[in-house]
């Protein structure tokens, strides 16, 4: 019996073992998945940057800290992300470089002319970055920025200035080279995989969404949070796009395969958004007979959407379910309608408009769940529809104040280092095109350059202690890794913080450019000092200058940029049909993209933007159907003289409207979507034994329903005005 009784407990304990195991892996996974990301990206930063200063220190460079100082603004969580950065980041050190030369060799021994010339470059590079963003952004940051720190130093020694641009461009090469290999080698995080992982959640939460919206409906303010979410996603996966092919030659040569699934990703928000409008303007006189008639099919298919929620639901089984749905559709909806034709003729419109809306909405759900599937199937998707060409806008005001506050702060700093001749003025104006292209693509820029300027002044505390009581007591290459480490992460970690990261960047690059080790470590402390001063004042002035003088998010700014939005409405009634549909939505994605990042604080002008975007996109894309199918039952010009100067009077109104919202712009509006109403309407009487020609103008005719009460709806905000 005792022997039995020995046994037993370890048994017990294996079988513990064996339960335990199972509960303590997913929460190894889970860490790993995110606080372990973070530490591994701190690892290899800081590996990245001892490496590349110890190979900057191997071969002699001058300043090897500046090796480490590109790869503390280099280093990316994902491969794929620092390959595009260093491929940019080497042509705009390129171009950089030789702009120096240049301003060297036309202004020698004229610190003047060199510092208007050096002002005008940086600040016209700063404004290309604006222009061309992701990491094109990044090119025309280091270009502006590579100039100003090759040539800047070297204004009054102009015969030195070749050398330095040789020795500065060799020492950036080592921590482009670092960067890439210690982040494509070592545990890479592929930015493909990343993607893959975005694509899956943001199917499954749009499903979720998208089954609310229809089950029961959604409040206003909830829908517009959730939608304007989309929005940045669908703005944040071209960027990710570009990244993966960097890495991933299997993601490069499907780029057209994603782009197009984005694309389709786009057409059933903007479905699900009208459908979401309609359903609230016909729930807001409450129960009728309309809403009871059609509000089965939303059901059904909320339900069918809910099965997707599921990751591991096969997104093709589900898109052949909804393929059934949208079969049995038109036959089910005509046996709904029957009891309905003594209906009011507006009453009536409401629910054919609605049938249409749902049935597009499944075609557009279906194509997206196919292509996504075959993504994941790793097929090529051949056969489907071509994908458009994300089309990015901005606005150009925005471009031109960023050339003009950069230019004002490096003015400024270099007017101030001129007149007094203070040593350490140059740095100044490092420091303050530093500041500039860094905060370029801010949210906030002035809240970030006072970050950058409190993690100049740790640096610099940082750096005298290092400099008084570290660096003399330090022997050989090891102890001054073992001893530069925490700091480096330290910095890197606050730097991976979204709500601390100029701290971070700060106090990293600037510990690296203003203390960091050379061959020849020169102990002056004093200098330091000055030097720190001079960096965060001219990143205080930066900040100054962003708050007071030029801050972006000006109302009249804004309401420049939503003059844009409401521009692409304009091009969705007059441009040329084939594309339309991908570039009116890119367009209209990015501009409100823009906007939300302009106005970060919960307001009335951000909620006005935001709806400017809603009735945008729902107006514009229900504009670009009505010509569409117009063009396609192009025989009905011939069934009424005056159907097509009707149409071409609605879209002319409608872009009025939308190009100057007022009161007469919208009334004349609604009198030529109703006029084209009535029209078709007639025509419908006259073909309505062909039962193709039939659909055909039902088609239309819910094209316009929808438009009207898009512009009667009473939340729409040209009511407002």
């Amino acid at each position: 019996m005792k022997r039995q009784h020995a046994i037993k407990p370890a048994a017990d304990s294996r079988r513990q073992g064996r339960v335990m195991l199972p509960t303590l892996s997913p929460a190894i996974r889970d860490w790993a998945n995110s606080d372990g990301l973070i530490w591994l990206h701190l690892l290899k930063t800081v590996t990245a940057g001892l490496l590349a200063l110890g190979i900057a220190m191997l071969l002699d460079l001058q300043q090897p800290r500046i090796a480490m100082t590109t790869v503390f603004v280099l280093m990316q969580p994902f491969s794929g992300m620092v390959l595009a950065k260093s491929f940019y980041r080497i042509l705009g050190s390129a171009v950089g470089t030789i702009a120096a030369l240049v301003l060297g060799a036309l202004f020698v021994q004229q610190p003047e002319l060199y510092m208007f010339g050096m002002i005008g470059w940086v600040s016209a590079c700063i404004a290309a970055a604006v222009r061309y963003r992701h990491f094109r952004w990044y090119g025309f940051v280091l270009a502006g920025y590579t100039a100003a720190l090759i040539g800047i130093p070297n204004v009054t020694m102009p015969h030195e200035l070749f050398l330095a641009a040789l020795t500065r461009a060799a020492e950036v090469a080592v921590g482009i080279v670092c960067s890439s290999a210690v982040s494509a080698l070592i545990v890479p995080q592929r930015s493909s995989l990343a993607l893959r992982r975005a694509l899956q959640i943001r199917y499954t939460n749009f499903t979720a969404f998208a089954a609310d919206v229809l089950s029961r409906g959604i409040e206003r303010g909830q829908f517009e949070r959730r939608f304007a979410d989309l929005v940045d996603e669908i703005v944040g996966f071209e960027a990710t796009r570009t990244f993966a092919a960097f890495e991933d030659p299997a993601m490069r040569s499907r780029s057209q395969h994603l782009g197009r699934l984005n694309g389709e990703f786009m057409d059933a928000c903007a479905r699900l958004h009208a459908l979401h409008q309609l359903l609230k303007r016909l729930r807001v006189g409450g129960p009728n007979r309309i809403v009871d008639a059609i509000t089965p099919y939303f059901h059904e298919l909320s339900i069918l959407l809910a099965r997707a929620r599921d990751a591991d639901v096969d997104a093709s089984r589900i898109a052949a379910r909804m393929r059934l749905f949208q079969a049995s559709l038109p036959r089910r909806v005509r046996e709904t309608r029957r009891p309905l034709e003594a209906s009011l003729a507006e009453s009536l419109a409401d629910f054919d408009t609605a049938a249409e809306l749902l049935y597009r909405f499944v075609d557009e759900w279906i194509r997206y769940s196919e292509t996504y599937a075959s993504l994941a199937r790793r097929k090529s998707g051949a056969g489907q529809r071509t994908a458009g060409r994300y089309v990015s806008k901005t606005n150009g005001f925005v471009v031109a104040f960023t050339f003009a506050r950069s230019a004002a702060v490096m003015a400024i700093a270099g007017w101030f280092w001129i007149a007094t001749d203070w040593p350490s003025g140059g740095l100044a104006v490092i420091g303050a095109a530093l500041v500039c292209a860094l905060t370029s693509s801010a949210p906030n820029a002035s809240k970030m350059a006072v970050q950058m300027a409190v993690g100049a002044v740790l640096a610099t505390m940082t750096g005298y202690l290092f400099t008084c009581y570290v660096y003399p007591g330090i022997d050989g290459f090891p102890l001054l890794c073992a001893t530069l480490a925490p700091v480096l992460a330290l910095g890197a970690f606050i730097a991976s913080r979204k709500l601390a990261a100029g701290y971070g960047i700060g106090f990293s690059v600037f510990f690296c450019l203003l203390a960091g080790p050379d061959n020849v470590v020169t102990y002056a402390p004093d200098l330091l000092i000055n030097n720190g001063m001079a960096i965060t004042a001219s990143l205080l002035l930066a900040a100054i200058v962003f708050a007071v003088v030029f801050p972006l998010d000006m109302p009249w700014l804004t309401e420049r940029i939503k003059g844009d939005l409401r521009t692409q409405v304009v091009s969705a009634c007059k441009d040329e049909l084939p594309g339309l549909n991908q570039r009116f939505q890119s367009s209209t994605h990015d501009l409100t993209s823009q906007l939300r990042m302009l106005l970060t604080r919960r307001s009335r002008r951000r909620r006005d933007a935001l709806r400017w975007m809603l009735v945008t996109l729902e107006v514009g894309h229900a504009v670009i159907d009505l010509r569409n199918e117009a063009a396609h039952a192009s025989y009905v010009q011939g069934l009424h003289p005056r159907w097509r100067d009707s149409l071409e009077r609605t879209c002319d109104d409608l872009a009025r409207l939308f190009a100057r919202p007022d009161a007469p712009a919208l009334a004349q509006s609604l009198v030529s979507v109703r006029s084209a109403t009535w029209i078709a309407q007639d025509l419908l009487e006259t073909v309505h034994a062909d039962r193709d020609k039939r659909h055909d103008l039902q088609r239309i005719l819910s094209c316009l329903h929808f438009i009207r009460t898009a512009l009667l709806d009473k939340d729409a905000p040209f009511h407002a005005r």
